[in-house]
């Protein structure tokens, strides 16, 4: 069998294997042991070596330490006042409740580092608000399933730490790259809610009533639109609840720009510093709920460790067969010329997305990739967004759309089937996103560029 015949095989059964539904780590350890046996039987004594090496990594240590930075958030009242805070900054805006919903994903992502968290954050609190405020429910759905998929994309992200780990790129560098597409993805999002409530509002006023917090300043207008007002005392007040919020990003986001810090580092002090903050700001200290936070991040933190060190067992063993290699060539080899290869690796991204979780894909793919982006002339940080962005679409595609499966959690009654159409403009913004980021890769690259140290 040719050494290129062999990488599409080993590939494709690997593809096959998950698909079947059998859990990501078991999947990648089996065919990796199947073939190991078959090609390389003295290969077995160093499986555990493998193992253990994928694990003996400082980077490794901020994957379990932002989980544990975001379990205490999530299950405190720090995203209902979060979302409250950004209602009352955009509560005039047109749809000012979807925009809401827009921004506060987008800071719950700088203190997440994973999309389903951040959909299940603010969704439990922002589906059943927009509901009682007259959005349709696939259109709430919609917008708080988007919202999350900020998750993986505004760092910190622990699919970004995984390209670093996977493809020995500054997890630093993919941090500050995701910053200017990310919060370009969050505006663009936002100006589409805006243009959307205000076209809806011209043809039928009534039921694009000004969304209302449950506050006396809320007053019925004249023409039985809901109307509301906070004076700018009610906003500040609401801003100061979140503020030790927003200095942990602060934080996390300076140190890592001025290279005060390691991304292990600054998850590490952030985690303390969001422990505090549940526990002086929201009384959250009984010793069943940490115990359960404490659990909740064990366990996450466990699944992506094993998926991690599955896939670098994977790895090895398409690196001693030549697979990477084959494969790479085969996509160079492609006569479709720079961008013609870039748009396959896209579609690539884009298809693998609606099969395969992006921890899978991250780890199995991107080694396999990289050296056909560099081959091309491409900047690695660079192609870790653009790969964030494919993976974020394929959070909202079935069969294995998780943000999906968070809403409907959350809103059971509303079909997929209607969630999915709500969210075709949100497909075509990620669609521009790559657009842009094609044009102009200096979105990605001019951030991290600045870095110190």
């Amino acid at each position: 069998m040719s050494e290129a015949t062999l990488s599409i095989v080993v590939f494709g059964t690997a593809l096959i294997l998950l698909l079947s539904g059998i859990s990501i780590w078991s999947g990648l350890a089996a065919i990796s042991l199947i073939y190991i046996v078959i090609y390389s039987p003295q290969m077995l004594q160093t499986v555990p070596h493998i193992l253990y090496g994928s694990m003996d990594s400082f980077a490794m240590l901020s994957i379990p330490l932002f989980i544990l930075m975001s379990a205490p958030l999530a299950v405190s009242q720090a995203s209902k006042d979060l979302y409250e805070a950004m209602h009352r900054c955009a509560y005039k805006l047109p749809g000012g409740l979807g925009v809401s919903t827009m921004l506060a994903g987008g800071v719950f992502a700088a203190l997440c580092g994973s999309s389903p968290a951040t959909a299940a954050a603010i969704g439990g609190v922002g589906i059943p608000e927009m509901r009682n405020r007259g959005y349709s429910p696939s259109l709430a759905c919609a917008l708080v399933a988007h919202a999350g998929t900020f998750g993986i994309l505004i760092p910190p992200s622990i699919t970004m730490i995984l390209y670093g780990v996977a493809t020995e790129t500054s997890i630093g560098k993919c941090f500050i790259a995701g910053v200017i597409p990310g919060t370009l993805l969050v505006a663009l999002s936002s100006l589409w809610i805006i243009i959307y409530f205000k076209m809806t509002k011209s043809q039928n006023p009534t039921t694009m009533a000004a969304p209302s917090a449950v506050t006396e300043t809320a007053k019925k207008s004249g023409t039985g639109v809901q109307v509301e007002h906070y004076t700018l005392r009610e906003q500040v007040e609401s801003l100061v609840k979140v503020l030790p919020l927003i200095l942990i990003i602060v934080g996390i986001m300076v140190s890592l720009y001025g290279g005060w810090a390691t991304p292990s580092e600054a998850a590490g002090v952030g985690a303390v510093i969001s422990f505090a903050v549940v526990m002086v700001i929201y009384r959250v200290y009984q010793i069943e709920i940490l115990a359960q936070m404490l659990t909740r991040s064990l366990n996450d933190s466990t699944m992506i460790l094993m998926i991690m060190a599955a896939a670098t067992l994977f790895g090895f063993v398409c690196s001693d067969l030549y697979v990477t290699q084959s494969l790479a060539e085969l996509i160079l080899a492609l006569p479709l010329g720079k961008w013609g290869i870039i748009l396959f690796v896209n579609i690539l991204l884009l298809i693998l997305g609606c099969f395969i979780p992006p921890a899978a894909i991250i780890l199995m793919v991107a080694p396999m990739l990289l050296p056909v982006i560099k081959g091309l002339g491409f900047d690695s940080v660079w192609f870790s967004v653009m790969m964030t962005v494919n993976l974020e679409i394929g959070l909202l595609t079935p069969p294995v759309g998780l943000n999906l499966y968070v809403v409907q959690g959350i809103a059971p009654d509303v079909p997929l089937s209607r969630v999915l159409w709500a969210l075709v403009p949100f497909f075509i913004i990620d669609i521009i996103l790559l657009v842009l980021l094609c044009m102009f890769p200096e979105m990605a690259t001019w951030l991290p560029s600045k870095m110190i140290g």
